[in-house]
């Protein structure tokens, strides 16, 4: 079962970029098992194509590794992609390293052996961070969406919703107006590893209409484009 603060963040997607095998598969458990979307990279060249290729929200970044060095991603990541959060962990643990890595922009530094119960509590962190540009409450008609507190509610009444399903309304709310697409959807809510089809998205998609058009907040099939919230109020 996911821990109570993972599901503060459905449809957060984090890349490791490690090459320690057995650390890279400790740490995607990990983080699986909060209920974060987890890719994991063994070098710097497959993390670029990785970060070029796919929405993440957040890159977990070891130093040490072949080929090209961390400090090399770090310095891609953010003449490409500012507004990602980058975490450095590395073994490296001297200042120099320390210094060099923060002043390339790494939002973060943590020095191997970590601590987990820290190492997430600071992953937390970076990824409010990450969020502040969204609104703390996003409201459309009768639906009210409170992005701090991961919940969504009617009228002033919580709905009781799964952790996917916030993720798809999530996304929704934050396009409101504008038809989003069944890949877009699928990106934010998968990894690698535990995909999710579009098959599912109508599934979740479908469950979110039970619950919400009787309220009036009608999710609308754009065929061949995607789908669009409306809502009335």
């Amino acid at each position: 079962m996911a821990e109570p603060w993972a599901r503060r963040f459905p449809g957060v997607r984090i890349l490791i970029v490690e090459d320690n095998a057995v650390l890279a598969d400790g740490l995607t458990r990990s983080l699986r098992a909060g209920g974060y979307a987890v890719d994991a990279s063994r070098t710097g060249e497959e993390a670029i194509v990785s970060i070029d290729a796919d929405a993440h929200d957040l890159v977990i970044l070891d130093l040490g590794l072949p080929g090209m060095h961390g400090f090399d991603v770090l310095k891609h990541v953010r003449a490409r992609h500012h507004g990602i959060p980058v975490l450095i962990l590395s073994a490296r643990d001297g200042i120099e390293d320390r210094v060099t890595g923060l002043d390339l922009g790494a939002d973060d530094y943590m020095v191997k052996p970590f601590n987990l119960r820290e190492l997430e509590a600071r992953v937390r962190a970076l990824i409010r961070r990450g969020q502040t540009g969204s609104p703390a409450l996003i409201t459309q008609g009768p639906i009210s969406f409170d992005m701090a507190g991961r919940r969504a509610s009617l009228d002033g009444e919580t709905v009781d919703l799964s952790v996917r399903e916030l993720g798809v309304l999530e996304i929704l709310l934050l396009q409101a107006g504008r038809v989003v697409s069944k890949e877009r959807m699928v990106e934010h809510l998968c990894d690698w590893a535990s995909e999710v089809s579009p098959n599912a998205i109508e599934v979740y998609v479908h469950r979110l209409r039970k619950k919400l058009e009787p309220a009036g907040v009608r999710i609308r099939t754009i065929r061949g484009l995607g789908y669009l919230l409306e809502a009335q109020g």
